[in-house]
């Protein structure tokens, strides 16, 4: 089992995507002390090198829950800009959340679909008033049902059903899919500055921060 963690420096200013790398390293060191697994999911660069607008980790292992929650929140990096001297301020926000990567695919099989023979009304000629050539196809695992009377011949009827249970399946994978991009991408925009859930500093005995390089 895992969970994913998405490190956003949000709309916040380059030293914010510098704090994002120094977490996301704060972040990995704390999980090999803690024999708990991460793996880096995907990156997106800041506009400097060694810098990252977002890091999307995995985080699998024994207790990865409990370590997962521990890092969730408004992070802070507390340290002076390694851009700009002249600014007194030393306080860089991360948000950090918990969020789905892939929504869940339905696979489709027809043993899943109970198909009923029906009549429809409507026009069609006494041939489709009098057989029941209509089909009334419903797939168990979602409740989907659509009914099918565009053919005289109930065969073709029911393959005209299956192909539409099975398109309306896949319509709404691509629609969850889209929703959890959706929501990812919210993360950014959640950062709250200030009242942090973690701080974390640099370490070493001048207590100064490597900046990556320019």
């Amino acid at each position: 089992m895992s969970v994913h963690l998405l490190m956003s420096a949000g709309r916040g200013p380059q030293e914010c995507t510098w704090a994002v790398a120094e977490l996301a390293r704060r972040l990995e060191a704390d999980a090999r002390e803690r024999h708990v697994t991460t793996r880096r999911v995907e990156t997106v660069a800041g506009d400097r090198p060694g810098t990252f607008r977002s890091v999307l980790l995995e985080v699998s292992g024994d207790g990865h829950e409990a370590f997962a929650a521990s890092w969730t929140g408004t992070l802070c990096w507390q340290a002076p800009s390694p851009y700009r001297a002249s600014t007194g301020r030393k306080n860089w926000y991360v948000i950090a959340q918990r969020c789905q990567v892939d929504a869940p695919r339905t696979t489709f099989s027809e043993s899943d679909v109970d198909i009923v023979a029906c009549r429809t009304g409507g026009p069609g000629g006494q041939h489709r008033n009098k057989a029941s050539t209509a089909v009334r196809a419903t797939h168990r695992p979602s409740g989907l049902v659509v009914v099918v009377d565009t053919e005289r011949q109930f065969s073709l009827n029911r393959g005209i059903a299956l192909r539409l249970l099975r398109e309306r399946l896949e319509r709404g994978d691509d629609a969850a899919q889209r929703a959890v991009a959706t929501a990812r991408w919210q993360v950014h925009d959640a950062l709250i500055r200030g009242n942090p859930t973690r701080v974390e500093r640099p370490t070493g005995p001048a207590a100064q921060t490597r900046a990556p390089r320019r």
